[in-house]
């Protein structure tokens, strides 16, 4: 029960960090390993539970990005190429191996998470300085898109952050417009992720379904009232804690 009670609790933060300042990783796919998990099946795991705030917080954005369903069909083709290349890497990543990476890969989005901001404003100037309908821009946002849908099915942490950044490349500047399409980006690439995880039977379903129904309420919540929260505040708190978990982790696998 208290297990149970315990991954309620890390999806639902989990879900309202996604939607609102990203990192919610940082809160499922710890609390997945503390109930036991090994490090592929936790990753994969929290992919699954993961998509459910996605999406609810897809919902909540509609408004803002009903129009743009163009975009939207061009992301979902990419994430299916993308996400299949990233969830197969990791299927293919012997546990002993995964685990003894997880805490660089915790370190990149620790780190993708504290300085997003500075890179998004950096994704914003290379924007004006390239023409997103010559082929070299085409080509250059086509690929920037494939790398962050292969880095979602492999990793699912900082996703968000890498979504924003590739927006930012693409010329978007509306932020509640950016928010919608990065929960679909992260939408996407989880379900195929997920569709390619089930197939190798690696998704531990009870337990991410408990962290699934805290994201979904979490994710949906979050959206509904993100205006009225502080993404300062949000994101302190976040920072404190991935640097707390990497610091961990560290330790954990290598006795640092």
């Amino acid at each position: 029960m208290s297990e149970m009670v315990w991954l309620l609790l890390a999806g639902f933060i989990g879900g309202v960090l996604n939607t609102i300042a990203g990192g919610g990783s940082f809160i499922t796919f710890p609390a997945l390993m503390m109930a036991g998990l090994p490090p592929v099946v936790a990753n994969a795991t929290n992919t699954f539970a993961s998509s459910a705030g996605y999406a609810s917080g897809v919902i909540g954005f509609w408004h803002e990005i009903k129009t743009l369903k163009g975009t939207i069909l061009y992301i979902a083709a990419v994430a299916c190429l993308g996400a299949s290349a990233g969830a197969y890497f990791l299927l293919i990543t012997p546990n002993d191996q995964f685990q003894a990476v997880i805490p660089w890969l915790m370190l990149f989005a620790t780190v993708l998470f504290i300085f997003g901001g500075k890179l998004y404003l950096l994704m914003r100037s290379l924007a004006g300085q390239m023409s997103s309908h010559s082929f070299i821009g085409v080509l250059s946002l086509f690929l920037a898109l494939l790398l962050v849908c292969i880095y979602g099915g492999f990793f699912n942490a900082g996703l968000g952050i890498v979504s924003l950044s590739y927006l930012a490349l693409a010329g978007y500047t509306n932020i509640h417009v950016m928010n919608g399409i990065k929960l679909v980006i992260s939408t996407c690439v989880s379900i195929v992720a997920v569709l390619v995880f089930a197939f190798d039977d690696v998704i531990a379903w009870q337990e991410g379904s408990f962290v699934l129904i805290g994201t979904l309420v979490g994710g949906y919540v979050a959206a509904r009232v993100s205006k009225r929260l502080s993404q300062s505040w949000l994101r302190a708190i976040v920072v404190c804690i991935s640097l707390l978990i990497t610091t961990y982790f560290f330790w954990d696998v290598y006795g640092w």
